[in-house]
């Protein structure tokens, strides 16, 4: 059983190490997208450096490892063990390794896309509700950071409200504590009144 945990977690710290800013920056114009904007390298510095093409690649590429990671370790242990379990575990390896890559360093992103592609398996509609809510915040106030503060807030209360699944609850919230922990700097720009907006670049 510890075993099938351990690599599940390995399953997704590998998965979240596939930083696509990264390599879509690297791709497309042969640089490291963590030496210019924010020095960040997920899809809203991407969107704000190289435009929008590499800033739809980048959301996609990490919307997608998310899913395919826990698809692929629910097919290898989830009938061995607790389903849940294995979720949490895999959707835990995904953001640390997303966010802290060993191979980049550990300087990646803040894994706000790949969150949605963890809640589009844990829980469809939380994750629809989640996505309509974060386009809702940014078209409002073209704060991205604010959309994605915001939104990890909202996301623990809607599973305790419309799941009820205790692991997947702890897990969230913690996970709310972590993109604000990353969105820190974020936080501080928005109370200052110089944080930047959708549609300025670089």
């Amino acid at each position: 059983m510890m075993f099938n945990y351990f690599s599940s977690l390995l399953i997704g710290y590998l998965f979240g190490c596939f930083v696509t800013g990264y390599v879509v920056g690297k791709c497309i114009d042969k640089r490291d997208i963590r030496d210019f904007g924010s020095g960040n390298a997920g899809m809203t510095n991407t969107l704000r450096v190289l435009g929008w093409k590499a800033g739809a690649i980048t959301l996609f590429g990490d919307f997608f490892k998310s899913v395919l990671a826990i698809l692929l370790a629910k097919y290898l242990f989830a009938n061995a063990v607790d389903d849940r379990i294995i979720v949490v575990l895999t959707a835990t390896g995904i953001i640390l390794g997303h966010n802290w890559p060993v191979f980049l360093n550990f300087r990646g992103g803040k894994g706000v896309a790949s969150t949605f592609g963890l809640l589009a398996v844990m829980n469809f509609w939380i994750a629809l509700i989640a996505a309509v809510f974060i386009l809702t915040v940014m078209a409002t106030t073209r704060y991205v950071s604010l959309g994605s503060i915001l939104t990890s807030i909202l996301i623990p209360i809607l599973f305790l409200v419309l799941d009820k699944n205790q692991p997947y609850i702890i897990f969230t919230v913690l996970l709310a504590i972590l993109t604000i922990y990353k969105h820190k700097d974020n936080v501080k720009r928005l109370f200052a009144g110089t944080e930047s907006k959708i549609g300025r670049k670089v």
